[in-house]
């Protein structure tokens, strides 16, 4: 098929000696589409010529997807040597032998039917005509599908790869930095699990016996590694580490490139114990679907990873550490979500006004997304500018950031409560402040006294900010006293769990209770660790503030 063999024959005899071949010939480009088939391929295809010819594969032949024969195709392509399979081609329902080659960046295939190596169908053939090894791939595709999170698609990969491919597998992925990064083993028989994690947890790293797998890595191909036990020893550094491998009884590996949008991100290692024989290339050809199949849900995961990990610090670089004074104490926290890893847009804020008040914020975009991130970035800016210029009323703050969003054309909708605690240099008793407060549509702060009666401020919310409105928003106010506590939070908080707004208030307000005469910091780590315990399924964001009498020392003071 070179050049050269095509200039000395001419084209129309190098065509009708390929035609007169007794086995069937197949070329393909790097696009798959067929370049050329000959009478005996078109019979073995159980298709004229006249469908393929100029059609890629996948659409031509719909039915080879997923196949064993797709598997092969792509194994020859990504080995680069001569590659040769037997089996049966369900399609044409047939026993076929296969060899590809690349040549020239073309894939040739060359086969002929194989019936007197195989006189009679597959036992699985006849039970479905896809067969067994089409309901295994179905379901890698179908677990590898159920999760964003790269640790747990990692490990449905391994586990999925011992189940039928091998009998241990190790999944290993590159770091960001170009490094190792995460792993996830399994091991097909219960009782070895134990020892493959105390082996591959206590192996040494980079002392030789990791070429293959750097090999596969550069070269983006298989390769098949029989065990060298003396090249093994030096990774093995402890007496319970060296028993382990031994109990493992491992015997060759072959291991996997994982490739998605042209980079080599990692590797599946499948490794077989005792008698069991080196993978086959039919094995291999089906590792390498699995693998492809698999590093495609990886990627989405690293990729999906990597966007939230922005998000998320975006979101937590503008989450500043509040102020504090000598007798009021704020603390906060912000929790992201993380059963969906949604990053959302809460946040909080605390300054001080050039006239000595402090302005609190707590305030949640809607939407979680990046976007969301961004945009609680921009009103925040926005809010927390306009806020400390002049000495307003929250209402006129937010009647004002409403301007800004609507004449700017921003676009972002978003919950949010202003507050300013103030305190009158003329009042008698030096501890009393005054909480004013108006809000945009969020839930309500809760007053928690030092008896521990919890009161919430409730009044009727206006408006989201960045809604376009022109009625006028209010101001609320209460007295604060020396020990009295505000809590500020977001829905993320009292929804947890899909509890409803009003059931989640409640809830909220009987643990401050029990609560109450804790340290500011302690309240609000055991609130979060009782209300959303482990994963929450929205972001949260806490903002709360202790008065103390002005003659006693605070817990910021005793520390200095």
């Amino acid at each position: 098929m070179t050049g050269s063999i095509a200039a000395r024959l001419g084209p129309d005899a190098l065509a009708a000696i390929l035609d007169a071949l007794p086995e069937g010939l197949a070329v393909f480009d790097g696009d798959w589409t067929i370049c050329y088939l000959n009478p005996p391929g078109a019979a073995l295809m159980g298709r004229p010529a006249a469908e393929l010819i100029g059609r890629q594969i996948w659409t031509a032949l719909p039915e080879l997807t997923g196949s064993i024969f797709h598997s092969f195709l792509l194994h020859a392509r990504s080995v680069g040597t001569p590659v040769t399979w037997q089996g049966y081609y369900t399609p044409a329902r047939r026993w076929l032998c296969a060899t590809a080659v690349v040549v020239e960046g073309l894939v040739q295939v060359s086969f002929r039917d194989a019936a007197g190596l195989f006189p009679e169908p597959p036992a699985e053939v006849s039970e479905s005509p896809g067969g067994d090894r089409l309901r295994f791939l179905a379901e890698v595709s179908e677990a590898m599908i159920t999760t964003l999170d790269t640790g747990e698609s990692a490990t449905q990969l391994a586990e999925l790869a011992a189940s039928r491919l091998c009998d241990w597998a190790v999944v290993a992925l590159a770091g960001e930095d170009g490094g190792p990064g995460e792993e996830a083993w399994a091991h097909r028989e219960p009782a070895r699990r134990g020892d493959l994690d105390t082996y591959v947890r206590g192996r040494l790293r980079n002392t030789g016996d990791d070429a293959a797998m750097v090999d596969a890595l550069l070269s983006g191909e298989p390769v098949q590694v029989p065990i060298d036990q003396e090249q093994v020893a030096p990774s093995l550094p402890t007496d319970e580490v060296r028993a382990a491998w031994r109990r493992l009884d491992t015997t060759s590996c072959t291991i996997v490139p994982l490739r998605a949008r042209g980079e080599t991100f990692g590797a599946l290692a499948m490794l077989n114990t005792g008698p069991r024989p080196p993978h086959s290339e039919t094995e291999i050809a089906t590792a390498v679907e699995v693998a492809r199949r698999g590093a495609l849900a990886l990627d989405n995961a690293r990729l999906y990873g990597r966007q939230l990990k922005v998000a998320e610090t975006l979101q937590r670089s503008l989450l500043t550490p509040p102020p504090q004074s000598p007798h009021l104490q704020i603390a906060v926290r912000y929790r992201p979500a993380a059963i969906f890893q949604q990053v959302g847009g809460d946040w909080y804020d605390a300054f001080q006004q050039p006239d000595g008040a402090t302005l609190l914020v707590i305030g949640d975009v809607v939407g979680h997304n990046v976007d969301a991130a961004a945009g609680m970035g921009q009103i925040r800016s926005i809010l927390r500018g306009i806020a400390y210029d002049r000495a307003e009323t929250p209402a006129q703050v937010l009647t004002r950031v409403d301007r800004v969003l609507t004449g700017l054309r921003i676009g972002t909708l978003a919950t949010a409560l202003v507050a300013r605690l103030e305190q009158s240099a003329t009042s008698a008793d030096p501890g009393l402040r005054t909480l004013r407060w108006s809000s945009a549509g969020h839930p309500p702060p809760l007053l928690v006294r030092p008896d521990a009666t919890v009161v919430t401020l409730d009044s009727r919310p206006d408006r989201l900010l960045g809604a376009e409105s022109t009625r006028p928003r209010t101001d609320h106010e209460v007295p604060l006293r020396s020990g009295d506590t505000v809590v500020f939070y977001t829905d993320g908080l009292i929804e947890h769990d899909r509890t409803g707004i009003d059931e989640g208030i409640a809830r909220l307000s009987g643990e401050l209770a029990k609560l109450a005469d804790l340290p500011l910091e302690q309240l609000c780590d055991r609130l979060l660790d009782r209300i959303a315990p482990g994963l929450a399924d929205d972001d949260i964001a806490l903002l709360t503030v202790r008065s103390h009498p002005d003659d006693v020392p605070t817990a910021a003071d005793a520390l200095r």
